[in-house]
């Protein structure tokens, strides 16, 4: 089996996890959850008892507990990337009479996202507190219908604010919830979405400009080498074409670091891509991914899971509720960088 037959599968099998991953996603019943369990129960009774208990802890500790592992590691993908185009792409860019502009671009970028990270990173997302919850209940009406008043968060002991939820990771309730956000070990609320916003906008720019460079450079290679025009002697001894598929292969061979750094890129931009764009409806449409997720399949968290409360906490869907707190585009993006504060009277 050839290079670009694997590839082939490669590219298939993530394109796949990919689309059941947006397919499924909050849902209980999974195809994923489905087959873990399934796996799981067939490998545990061979399983030591401390190796359960140490992946366990791990899953825990990775997805239920705030630390910055998906920092590092975020980190630790940028170094090895830019490192990479440092070292290599840089050098054939500048022989191959490439501006510094271009060539200055990505890092640019970089500045600008690292400055983004670190503020999604350390901005507060808009903790509801016994001292500001009288207020915060102000700034949005209820809809009555993925939020009521009156009702408590139980942990935090205090009056939730319409379109807030408490995070139990961070274990606080946050203003205008959207998710907890695993690379940036922080929640995302109504007081740092905009940075998330530009921080996504951002990574897309980047791993677009080098992947651009990159493939600049490639074609600058291919066509001073002559490879199109080229040909080669099969394994029957017939003379043949270099076509495509036979260009694709000379270059990984010659450039194997450079080439998975581009497939890398691709595959990162355009997940990043379709995950900015949905981010992106949202603000426009001035709504939160936890309300998105709510409204799919709306299911009532204070009643008894009975069929009499289904059939009076779950109506059918009003259409003209799915966008409850949309004010038009204009009104909602100036929602998301100057995020709504309730004034508070000064004590006499």
């Amino acid at each position: 089996m050839d290079f670009l037959t694997l590839f082939a599968i490669y590219v298939v099998v993530v394109l796949t996890c990919i689309f059941l991953v947006c397919k499924y996603s909050g849902q209980q019943q999974t195809p994923f959850t489905i087959i873990f369990n399934a796996v799981g129960k067939v490998v545990a009774p061979f399983t030591p008892t401390w190796l359960q208990k140490a992946s366990q802890w791990t899953l825990h500790r990775l997805f239920h507990q705030r630390n910055n592992m998906f920092i590092y590691l975020h980190i630790l993908l940028e170094v090895v990337v830019y490192g990479e185009f440092t070292y290599e792409v840089f050098g054939f860019c500048r022989e191959m009479d490439t501006t510094l502009t271009s060539l200055s671009v990505p890092y640019i970028l970089l500045a600008i996202k690292t400055f983004l990270f670190y503020l999604c990173i350390k901005s507060d997302p808009g903790t509801v507190t016994k001292k500001k919850a009288a207020g915060q209940v102000h700034i949005y009406p209820y809809d009555r219908r993925l939020f009521q008043p009156g009702l408590s968060c139980p942990t935090c002991q205090l009056i939730k604010p319409a379109r807030s939820k408490h995070c139990s990771l961070c274990n606080r309730c946050v203003q205008r919830f959207d998710h907890h956000c695993v690379w940036v070990n922080n929640c995302i609320g109504a007081k740092n979405t905009r940075y998330f916003l530009l921080y996504l906008y951002s990574v897309c720019a980047m791993a677009g400009s080098i992947a651009l460079l990159t493939v600049d450079m490639l074609l600058h290679v291919v066509l001073r080498s002559g490879l199109l025009m080229a040909s080669y002697v099969d394994e029957y001894g017939q003379q043949q074409p270099a076509g495509p598929m036979f260009v694709v292969q000379h270059l990984f061979l010659t450039f194997p670091r450079i080439i998975f750094m581009l497939g890398f890129l691709v595959f990162v931009f355009f997940l990043l891509a379709g995950y900015t764009l949905f981010h992106s409806f949202l603000a426009l449409v001035n709504q939160t991914a936890n309300e998105w997720y709510k409204s799919r399949g709306y299911v009532c968290q204070h009643c008894h899971p009975t069929a009499a409360a289904d059939h009076l906490c779950n109506p059918a869907p009003d259409q003209s509720k799915r966008y409850y707190y949309s004010r038009g585009i204009l009104q909602n993006l100036g929602e998301i960088f100057f995020p709504l504060q309730l004034v508070q009277k000064k004590d006499q």
